[in-house]
């Protein structure tokens, strides 16, 4: 069994945003990533800067510290990144459900694992322009194909601005079948490692106002529209 490169573990806590917003969980934050978006709220668990707080977990630790964590009761198991499609996750996933965890996985869709398939909740979160990379829709195809229906599959899409909008309607005509969910882009992203930094709660209200009006005048009656929870509870602070 391969190592998982794990940059922390925490909960129990709430899932602050998409289709599983406010269900009990612990995170599995794996280092590394794919992409670099330049708004990216974890890069603790992105930039090769922090690579020296990763460690390397076989699944049975992964596993023996989420239990810890979680009294030994079962709960979703959500894992999260940096990209975590990245990690060898099949192994933890099995011994999860086999002492009645759930999992649920957050990824941009440029990576597919045959392990997707085993998913209870796939997020297939793709960046929008505000972020600065560019997606790769064949690749996002991919993860589609080897989920194989079998997870609960959604389409989460961040937005800060009228382009991000635009890119979100043009995903929902791409994946008519997929759950859509929307949420407003968090301006204040935290610097480095940061634990404590401040945002602007005003700003986060105001910009959850500017896209629910944006999303009830056109009429798009099949999006699900959410705030960040996690960021209106508890800013930019870690592990929680």
């Amino acid at each position: 069994m391969s190592d998982i490169r794990v940059s922390e573990i925490f909960g129990p806590t709430i899932q602050g945003e998409g289709a599983l917003i406010g269900v009990p969980t612990v995170f599995v934050r794996t280092g590394g990533c794919d992409y670099r978006c330049v708004w990216c709220d974890s890069l603790h668990a992105v930039d090769q800067e922090f690579r020296h707080t990763w460690h390397p977990l076989s699944a049975s630790g992964v596993f023996a510290e989420v239990e810890k964590l979680s009294g030994g009761k079962p709960l979703t198991i959500t894992l999260s990144g940096g990209n975590p499609a990245i990690q060898p996750f099949g192994d933890l996933i099995a011994m999860g459900h086999a002492k009645g965890y759930k999992f649920a996985l957050e990824t941009q869709g440029s990576i597919a694992k045959d392990w997707f398939a085993d998913l209870d909740t796939l997020v297939l979160s793709p960046k929008p322009p505000s972020s600065k990379m560019d997606t790769d829709w064949a690749l996002f195809d991919d993860c589609l194909k080897v989920a194989q229906g079998k997870p609960n599959t959604i389409l989460k899409i961040v937005i800060f601005d009228d382009a991000d909008y635009a890119y979100a309607k043009d995903a929902a005509k791409r994946y008519p079948e997929l759950p859509i969910y929307l949420q407003p882009g968090n301006d204040t992203p935290p610097v480095g490692d940061e634990q404590n930094a401040e945002i602007d709660q005003a700003d986060v209200t105001d910009k959850m106002l500017w896209l629910v009006n944006k999303v009830t005048k056109d009429q798009w009656f099949t999006a699900t529209v959410l705030p960040q929870l996690h960021v209106m509870l508890w800013g930019n602070k870690r592990g929680v």
